[in-house]
C-alpha cells in the first residue's frame, strides 16, 4: 500500500550515541518512503551545507591546539545548526520534500547542556535562537550502552582505517551523562521514539515504520 499523495511534510531526527545505528536505521527509513512515493533529502549535523561542513570539522578534528572550549564548541554548533536551518532544512521542508536528519538541537541540549554542564536552559535558548523555534515532528532514540557503542566505534574506524573524531574519544562518564540526558529527553517531550539499539536493524526498521504508520503520516491505499 503506498501514500496516495505527500500531504503531511515531516521532519524526523535521529539521535544517540555514536555508533547506536542511526545511519542505518535512516536509510531502512528511506526505502519505507521510497516504497511510499515519498520525496526526502538525508542530512545531518554537525554539517549538511558546505559552510555548515567546514565547521564540522572544527569541531570534530583531533588537535588539543586547536579544541574549542565549550562555549566555543557549543556556539561553533548552533553556528552550523543555523546556516543548515536556513539553507537547507527549511527550503526542503517548504517544497513538500521530508526530512530525515542524524542529529539535531537534542544533541546540544544533552552533549554541551548535560555532558558539558554548561546548563539546558542556555543551551536550549541557543537551539530556539539557531532554528528559529524550528522542531522535529518526530525524533527518534537509538538507544545503547556506552560499553557497546565504545565497541562498534572502535570496530568502524578500525575497518575504515580512521581513528575517532574528538567528541568520539570523550570518557565514558562524559557519554554516560549524554546517554542519561537524552533518556531523560525523551521521558519528558512529545514526539520521542525509543528503540533498543541492540536489536537488530531490521527488527529497528520495521518497528520504525509501524510507528510511522500509526501516526497516520500517510494515506493508505
Amino acid at each position: 500500500m503506498h501514500c496516495q499523495e505527500n500531504l503531511n511534510v515531516k521532519f524526523i531526527v535521529f539521535e544517540g550515541l555514536d555508533g547506536a545505528g542511526k545511519s542505518t536505521l535512516m536509510r531502512g527509513l528511506s526505502h519505507f518512503l521510497t516504497h511510499e512515493r515519498i520525496n526526502y533529502i538525508h542530512t545531518r549535523e554537525p554539517g549538511g551545507t558546505p559552510l555548515s561542513e567546514e565547521i564540522r570539522d572544527i569541531i570534530l578534528r583531533v588537535d588539543p591546539k586547536t579544541a574549542p572550549v565549550p562555549r566555543a564548541e557549543l556556539l561553533l554548533y548552533e553556528a552550523s545548526r543555523a546556516q543548515h536551518v536556513e539553507q537547507l532544512i527549511k527550503p526542503a521542508l517548504k517544497n513538500g520534500t521530508w526530512v530525515l536528519c542524524d542529529r539535531f538541537s537534542a544533541s546540544s541540549t544533552v552533549f554541551q547542556g548535560v555532558a558539558r554542564n554548561l546548563g539546558i536552559n542556555t543551551v536550549e535558548w541557543l537551539n530556539d535562537f539557531a532554528t528559529e523555534s524550528l522542531k522535529p515532528d518526530l525524533t527518534v532514540l537509538l538507544d545503547l550502552s556506552v560499553e557497546e557503542s565504545l565497541k562498534r566505534k572502535q570496530a568502524k574506524a578500525q575497518h575504515n582505517g580512521e581513528t575517532l573524531d574528538r567528541m568520539e574519544q570523550e570518557s565514558a562518564d562524559f557519554h554516560t551523562k549524554v546517554r542519561e540526558g537524552f533518556l531523560k529527553l525523551a521521558s519528558e517531550q512529545p514526539n520521542w521514539l525509543v528503540l533498543d539499539a541492540a536489536k537488530d536493524s531490521l527488527k529497528l526498521v520495521s518497528e520504525l515504520t509501524s510507528h510511522i504508520r500509526a501516526l497516520d503520516w500517510c494515506r493508505q491505499k
